[in-house]
């Protein structure tokens, strides 16, 4: 397949018209637009059976950067919308061979370790309180995630005293000591 023809195919397939497609094969600038707008398209529907099309399609655009920020984009709305870590890691695991497919070994890792930093999130919605060696091999950002959105003061005690940089230990503990905090 062609650019061109992905492009089209994806845009057709998320009911997005008003894309001209000539332009964004010409300017990776509007197809990461494009991108995005499928993503938001795919993520909000409830079903999850064309996202590894999708995915795969999207993978074949030749800039990685465009294509991994277009994944990384759908990673994160997919996990905010599950119903828990194990419907996650099914859904996770059916993208891994396409993401094995980027050429950028970096780029590999970055999504893989945001599906890890999902995991240990909805788990931790799930009621689990990690500790401090669960809490080192999730990212800097996640944790600083956890820190500013957890309601549990068991979780929030583990990061002020095991957060990885010394801005989340202090969002962690002034919002440890918060009343308005609700018991999970």
């Amino acid at each position: 397949m062609t650019l061109h023809s992905d492009l089209a195919k994806l845009l057709a397939g998320a009911g997005i018209l008003d894309v001209d497609i000539d332009d964004a094969v010409a300017d990776e600038h509007v197809r990461s637009s494009a991108y995005q707008r499928v993503v938001s398209a795919t993520a909000s529907s409830r079903s999850r059976d064309r996202d590894r099309a999708m995915v795969a399609t999207i993978l074949r655009d030749p800039i990685e950067i465009v294509s991994k920020t277009a994944v990384v984009a759908l990673v994160d709305r997919i996990a905010m919308k599950v119903t828990g870590p194990a419907e996650f890691r099914q859904w996770s695991a059916e993208l891994l061979p396409e993401i094995d497919q980027l050429k950028v070994e970096e780029n590999r890792e970055f999504i893989r370790r945001r599906i890890h930093d999902w995991l240990f999130y909805l788990s931790i919605e799930d009621g689990h309180v990690p500790t401090p060696a669960e809490l080192a091999k999730v990212t800097d950002w996640m944790q600083r995630l956890l820190a500013e959105e957890s309601t549990s003061p068991a979780v929030l005690a583990v990061l002020a005293e095991s957060g990885s940089r010394k801005k989340t230990r202090n969002i962690a503990k002034n919002r440890a000591g918060s009343r308005n905090l609700r018991t999970k």
